[in-house]
C-alpha cells in the first residue's frame, strides 16, 4: 500500500476539514510533499478511544495493541511515532471507517482535530498504542505474557499515562519496570486513590502521579530510568510512603 504524505501546515489549512468531507484531497496535490510511504498492511484499529466505560476502553485498547504489534512494527520504526505518517494513512486510507467509527467528526472542526489529526504526543491513543506495543513486545516474548501485560498498562492507565508523559521516563526498560512493580505489589488501586489532607496539592491529585513526580523531581540526582527494578521497587515504595502507609508493602521489597 502505496501513502502519499501530506504536506506540513495541512492542520492549519481552513480548507482541509470540509476537503476531507467532501472526499477532494486525494485530488489536490497542495496537500502533499512529494514523499511516499510503503507499507504491506495496514488494518484498521481504534484509533480514539475516550468517553467509554473501563470495560469497552479494555476492549478497545487490547484490540489496537494487538493490530499494531502484528501489523505495524514490521515497518521502518522511524514511522511508528511519525505524525504526518499517522495523519497521511488516516485522511487519505481510512476516511470512510473513520466516518463510520466516529460519526462525530462530521459535527464540527473541533471533533475532527481532536479524533483525527489530533497532535501526536502522550495523549494520542495511536502514541499511547504505539509505545505500548513497541515496548512490551520488545522485552517479553511469551505471547501469553505479552497479553498480560498489555492488561496491566490498561489496568495502570493514568499511570503509565505520565510515565510516557515525562520525556525521561519514555523508556521500555523503565517502563516495564514500574508495571512489573506495580504489579508484584498488587498497588493499581491505591495508586488511583486521591491524595487527601494535603493542602499543599490539588484538591484530585493521584498517588501514582505523586509518586512519578517524585522519580521525575530527583532525576538526574537519582538516575531511577537506569536503576535495576529491585532497586527500583526499593524507591518506588519510599515515594509512595510519602503520601500513604506502606508499611505492609515493605515486607514485599
Amino acid at each position: 500500500m502505496e501513502i502519499r504524505i501530506l504536506e506540513k501546515g495541512y492542520k492549519k489549512n481552513p480548507e482541509f476539514y470540509q476537503d476531507f468531507l467532501d472526499d477532494k484531497i486525494v485530488d489536490k496535490d497542495e496537500y502533499f510533499s512529494d514523499e511516499t510511504v510503503n507499507i504491506q498492511f495496514a488494518p484498521e484499529f481504534p484509533f480514539y478511544i475516550a468517553k467509554k466505560n473501563d470495560a469497552q476502553r479494555k476492549v478497545l485498547f487490547l484490540e489496537a495493541f494487538n493490530t499494531i504489534e502484528e501489523y505495524y512494527l514490521s515497518s521502518d520504526r522511524d514511522l511508528h511515532l511519525d505524525e504526518q505518517f499517522w495523519h497521511s494513512l488516516l485522511i487519505l486510507k481510512k476516511r470512510d471507517f473513520l466516518l463510520q467509527k466516529y460519526p462525530e467528526i462530521k459535527e464540527s472542526v473541533e471533533n475532527f482535530n481532536n479524533i483525527v489529526v489530533k497532535d501526536f504526543d502522550w495523549e494520542n491513543y495511536i502514541y499511547k498504542s504505539v509505545l505500548a506495543a513497541e515496548y512490551i513486545s520488545d522485552m517479553v516474548a511469551d505471547e501469553k505474557e505479552r497479553q498480560r501485560y498489555y492488561e496491566i498498562i490498561i489496568d495502570n492507565l493514568d499511570l503509565y499515562n505520565y510515565m510516557i508523559k515525562y520525556e525521561v521516563f519514555r523508556s521500555k526498560q523503565f517502563v516495564f519496570n514500574i508495571l512489573t512493580i506495580v504489579d508484584e505489589l498488587g498497588i493499581s488501586s491505591l495508586l488511583k486513590k486521591k491524595i487527601i489532607g494535603r493542602s499543599d496539592l490539588a484538591t484530585d491529585t493521584r498517588i501514582g502521579r505523586q509518586v512519578l513526580f517524585e522519580f521525575n523531581k530527583n532525576y538526574p540526582v537519582v538516575m531511577s530510568p537506569m536503576m535495576e527494578k529491585e532497586e527500583l521497587k526499593e524507591l518506588f515504595v519510599e515515594y509512595l510512603g510519602y503520601y500513604t502507609s506502606v508499611e505492609q508493602l515493605r515486607a514485599l521489597v
